[in-house]
């Protein structure tokens, strides 16, 4: 007999609530949660196979340490004391800037990031590489300079908007929104609602949108440059907003002067009536941004959402009901790390800061291969695929044989996994007790602690318990009394009581804090993970209370048990909080608290972008022609998670997208195999004609390339993107601007 069970889905950042079916240990059927109360049923095609993320042939099962004639099983103490020795000895020998971390628990498990973070600190690294430095920190910064926390982003009111602007985005694919097709599609109908879609492509979205900008590949900070003069010339800028609220108007103004509106929109290859219309749109109604991929891994990123920032800002339209708001939250995705402060590491040969406490993979393998005594020689990969999922793999391959110790603690025989000198198979996240800290929502506060739903496969442990016997082993936790072990077994308020009182009496044990629960509330509750979220709770700063206290919990000395209890007894998730949204501007942490609207590292080259720097800029390269937009999110792919094929048996799941003139210019047909080349490298895919595409624009789906049973499935299109092609503050690969070149590959 198979029972259903409640979970959620691990395959994207909106982790939709779904029922699985298992029996005989085994997850046989996926539906949509209903009970959930964000995704309220809503789940698509991606998870509704998770079965295949769960079982396949290549799920890691047994500790493997690589030697000379391949990888050979190890048990667990083997491997890891032979780890922590190791590590140990690089550490010593080459100090703290050797080693490094890269991961945080990818697209549902979280907590382990808690436990690696300390292990990294209190070796004395700070080299913490993640995939949201991949993405997102071009937008972090900004936020940093305008708003005073690197790691407090806006999201659309997508509730009370009426003209949402999607740069960039096309959630019917990529999601990004909870129950993204459902809400897309509503919007479209609603004749009292705007949907406006900037997009080189004729997108899904597009194509549901009342208006469709398809900007010229690579110029989104010249059109958004364009959208604020327009505001600015118009008269358009909301004056009171301006007033109450932001800094230094006249300075922020100043850089918009003399800028030749018609002949930047030109160079965009729009119309500036259809601009013009847009921009009054916007400026006139409760409109918001949601800019995602296209623009942040595009040219100028950092710049673009430092100007996407100034059209909120100047319309009035940042946390104001209906515009761009700051979310409610359990805990924040990333750490406030300004480059300003000497405390903040940079990498050492490419300079590069941390920012939200993060580095950019991007620049890793410069790092490994630099010469030098402070470059890297140790990496620990947990729930990261660097080899599939970052810039640049050839450059990845390169380095990572050159590393002193590589360790990949992973559910999967990865590609990483396989270059790696020792491979720790960890729970999946349908084995373990886990949550992800992405559910951003507004006004309410979603959270969600996955339980295990099927026994584990083979010998496989909680990441997180991992990291603790690393530590253990390398004697960096401070020693835990039998007394608090023993307090860990009663009461939980008598163990709060008893942990306060060792905490104080040991100065290392609250930076370990994580580690020390682990080894005693963790033992008893089975789960290091579901010890961190209790400490977690009892830590809850007052806005986190206070938004839970509007939902009926008592925010006083038993708050940090009650929701605890609550989210244990919740498998489906429930609503932790409700946030004010006549307060919305009280996350501004600027000591003025008021928004910035200048940042002096970017004053001049907004200065100096126009129509005619940028058609020289975007002029082709004869050598690769066409522009490669390197990741397109489809029904398909879902980054590196799904190993197995069987799940796109008979479809297209991998091509090359084409529109039919440049195809005929080349003298290429639908269905053909093509081989794309760039600066980076090469690969052969399937080339698909289609209407929706731009001329001279050419897309590809990541995610592929993978390695299953020894064959290499699709085309890995990070073979494509090189690692110098990159923002110049973030260090995030511009991987929807590529130079390439499309022609019919030879035979084999």
């Amino acid at each position: 007999m198979g029972e259903w069970k409640k979970s959620g889905c691990v395959l994207c950042a909106q982790n939709c609530g779904v029922e699985l079916f298992v029996e005989r240990g085994r997850i046989t059927k996926v539906r949509g949660d209903r009970a959930n109360p964000r995704s309220e049923g809503y789940v698509c095609r991606k998870g509704l196979h998770l079965a295949h993320y769960q079982h396949h042939a290549d799920r890691l099962r047994v500790p493997l340490e690589k030697t000379a004639n391949g990888f050979r099983e190890v048990s667990w103490d083997y491997a890891l004391g032979a780890i922590a020795e190791r590590l140990g000895t690089i550490v010593r020998e080459h100090g703290p800037r050797s080693f490094a971390y890269m991961g945080g628990g990818g697209q549902g498990c979280h907590f382990e990031a808690a436990f690696a973070v300390r292990l990294l600190r209190s070796l004395g690294s700070h080299y913490h590489y993640s995939a949201l430095a991949q993405e997102l920190t071009g937008m972090f910064w900004v936020q940093g300079r305008a708003v005073g926390r690197q790691h407090l982003p806006t999201i659309p009111d997508e509730e009370h908007t009426d003209l949402l602007l999607c740069v960039g985005w096309n959630p019917w694919m990529s999601h990004q929104m909870p129950q993204a097709r459902k809400r897309i599609q509503a919007f479209a109908k609603d004749p009292n609602r705007l949907l406006v879609v900037i997009d080189p492509r004729r997108t899904e979205t597009a194509r549901r949108a009342d208006i469709h900008l398809a900007i010229r590949p690579g110029a989104d900070a010249l059109l958004t440059k364009a959208m604020i003069a327009i505001v600015l010339e118009e008269g358009l800028q909301n004056r009171e907003y301006i007033a109450q609220h932001t800094d230094h108007i006249d300075a922020a103004v100043s850089l918009f002067e003399g800028f030749d509106i018609p002949s930047a929109i030109r160079a965009c290859e729009l119309d500036e009536a259809a601009v013009r219309t847009v921009t009054r749109l916007f400026a006139t109604r409760k409109s918001s941004i949601h800019a995602d991929l296209g623009t942040l891994m595009g040219r100028h990123s950092t710049m673009t959402s430092y100007l996407q920032h100034l059209l909120l800002a100047l319309c009035g339209r940042i946390g104001v009901r209906g515009g761009n708001v700051f979310p409610g939250r359990l805990m924040p995705l990333g750490a406030h790390s300004d480059e300003r402060d000497e405390r903040t590491w940079r990498t050492v040969a490419t300079g590069y800061p941390a920012i939200t406490g993060v580095f950019p993979p991007n620049v890793m393998p410069e790092e490994i291969t630099a010469v030098g005594p402070d470059r890297l020689r140790a990496v620990l990969a947990s729930g990261a695929n660097p080899l599939r999922s970052y810039a640049d793999t050839t450059a990845y391959e390169t380095a990572f044989r050159q590393l002193d110790l590589l360790v990949t603690i992973d559910v999967a025989m990865s590609e990483t996994a396989r270059l790696s000198h020792y491979v720790l198979p960890a729970r999946s996240a349908y084995e373990k007790w886990d949550g992800t800290f992405f559910a951003w929502s507004f006004p309410k506060t979603y959270f969600q602690l996955r339980r295990p739903v099927v026994e584990p496969e083979g010998e496989p442990w909680e990441e997180s318990a991992i990291l603790v016997e690393v530590a253990r082993r390398l004697g960096v936790i401070p020693p835990v009394p039998d007394s608090l072990r023993e307090a860990a077994r009663g009461k939980r308020s008598g163990f709060a009581l008893a942990l306060m009182q060792y905490l104080q009496s040991e100065p290392r044990a609250m930076e370990m804090s994580p580690f020390v629960l682990a080894q005693t509330l963790g033992e008893v509750l089975g789960s290091a993970n579901v010890a961190a979220l209790w400490g977690l709770l009892q830590t809850a700063p007052a806005a986190v209370r206070q938004d839970a206290a509007r939902l009926g919990f008592d925010p006083g000395v038993g708050f940090a048990e009650q929701l605890f209890q609550s989210l244990i007894e919740r498998p489906e998730g429930m609503w932790i909080g409700e946030s004010d949204p006549d307060a919305n501007l009280s996350w501004v942490a600027n000591r003025s608290r008021r928004i910035e609207l200048l940042i002096p590292e970017l004053a001049d080259a907004v200065r100096a972008l126009d129509a005619a720097g940028e058609s020289i800029a975007l002029q082709p390269d004869p050598r690769y022609p066409l522009i490669l937009a390197a990741g397109r999110h489809t029904d398909d792919n879902a980054n590196t998670l799904m190993r197995d094929p069987s799940w796109n048996e008979g479809r297209r799941s991998c091509t090359l997208a084409m529109h039919p003139h440049d195809a005929q210019k080349l003298r290429l047909q639908d269905k053909q195999a093509v081989r794309v080349e760039t600066r980076a490298g090469a690969v052969e895919c399937e080339l698909e004609l289609s209407e929706d595409a731009r001329e001279g624009h050419v897309i590809m789906p990541h995610g592929f390339g993978l390695i299953y049973q020894g064959r290499e499935i699709g085309a890995n299109v990070n073979r494509l993107t090189p690692g110098a092609n990159r923002d110049p503050i973030a260090g995030t690969p511009i991987h929807r601007y590529v130079h390439c070149r499309v022609e019919a590959a030879g035979p084999t």
